[in-house]
C-alpha cells in the first residue's frame, strides 16, 4: 500500500525558497511546478518549465528552487514498497522533468489528496493508496501527448473539456463550425488539431457520442426506435437507422434483441 507522508496543494512563497536534499529526501518525492524555477539532480542544473513535474526517488540527490517570485508548487511526499514496481509497470520515470500535458489534473488530485488527508476516517488509508495510484497511471496514460507539437500539445485541456461535452450531449446538434468558433479556430484548423489529438476527426467523434448513447438506451429501455433517434440528436429515423447499420453493424432492432 502506498502511504502519504506529507502533501501541500497551491503552496505559494513570496520570497522563494530552496529545497536541498543532498541525500534524497527519504520517500519519494512529487513536485508540480507552477512557476518556473531550476533542479540540480545528480550535479546537473535544469530548468523546470512552469506547468512541469518530477517524481525524485527516496535517494536521489536534488534541489530545487525559484527562478521567478513567488514560487508556486503542488507536492506530496508519500511511500510504499511497491512504488518504484509500479511506476516501472506504467513506464513512468523517475527523477525525470516531465512538462504536463494537463496541468489542472495534477492540481485536482493533489488538492484532493490533501482533502482526504486531512478528513481522515476508516478508509482514508485505502483512499489515499488508491487516488496515488490513479494519479501515476493517468500522467502515464498522457505521456504520449508530450510528443505532440507544441501547438497542438498546448490545445489539449480546451480540446478534452470540449471532447467531453460532445460525448455528454450527444443530443445536441453542433455544426463544426460553432464548434470550432469557441476556441477562435478556423473550421479546417480546427479540425486539422483535433485529429492530431485524438487520432479520429471531430465528425466521427459526434457520431460516435451519440451511437455510444443509442446503444445504452437500446438495452436498458423500453423507448422505441424512433424516441431514441430523437433523444440522439437525430431528425430523421431512416437516418438514424442507417447509421447505427453501417457503424454498428445490425439494425437498432437487431441490437436490441441481442441484448
Amino acid at each position: 500500500m502506498i502511504q502519504l507522508i506529507s502533501c501541500g496543494a497551491h503552496f505559494i512563497h513570496r520570497d522563494g525558497i530552496t529545497m536541498d536534499r543532498p541525500a534524497g529526501a527519504g520517500n519519494y518525492a512529487f513536485v508540480f511546478f507552477r512557476s518556473h524555477s531550476e533542479v540540480v539532480l545528480g550535479g546537473r542544473m535544469l530548468a523546470a518549465e512552469k506547468n512541469s513535474y518530477i517524481i525524485f526517488g527516496p535517494a536521489t540527490s536534488h534541489l530545487y528552487r525559484e527562478v521567478e517570485k513567488p514560487f508556486v508548487n503542488d507536492w506530496f511526499h508519500c511511500d510504499g514498497n511497491d512504488i518504484s514496481e509500479f511506476l516501472a509497470q506504467l513506464n513512468h520515470p523517475l527523477d525525470t522533468l516531465i512538462k504536463a500535458v494537463d496541468p489542472l489534473l495534477i492540481t485536482r488530485c493533489i488538492q484532493e489528496l490533501h482533502s482526504i488527508s486531512r478528513l481522515g476516517g476508516p478508509l482514508r488509508d485505502q483512499i489515499v493508496d488508491s487516488d496515488i495510484r490513479t494519479l501515476f497511471m493517468k500522467l502515464s496514460n498522457l505521456r504520449e501527448r508530450a510528443d505532440l507539437p507544441d501547438k497542438s500539445s498546448r490545445y489539449f485541456c480546451q480540446f478534452s473539456e470540449l471532447r467531453g461535452e460532445l460525448y455528454s450531449s450527444p443530443q445536441t446538434h453542433q455544426p463544426v463550425e460553432k464548434i470550432a468558433a469557441r476556441v477562435n479556430m478556423s473550421k479546417s484548423y480546427f479540425q486539422h488539431l483535433y485529429k492530431e489529438l485524438f487520432g479520429c476527426s471531430v465528425v466521427s467523434d459526434i457520431i460516435n457520442s451519440r451511437l455510444e448513447y443509442a446503444k445504452y438506451l437500446l438495452g436498458n429501455s423500453s423507448l422505441p426506435v424512433a424516441a431514441i433517434s430523437k433523444m440522439c440528436g437525430y431528425d430523421n429515423d431512416t437516418h438514424f437507422m442507417r447509421q447505427f447499420k453501417r457503424f454498428v453493424g445490425v439494425r437498432p432492432s437487431q441490437y436490441r434483441s441481442q441484448q
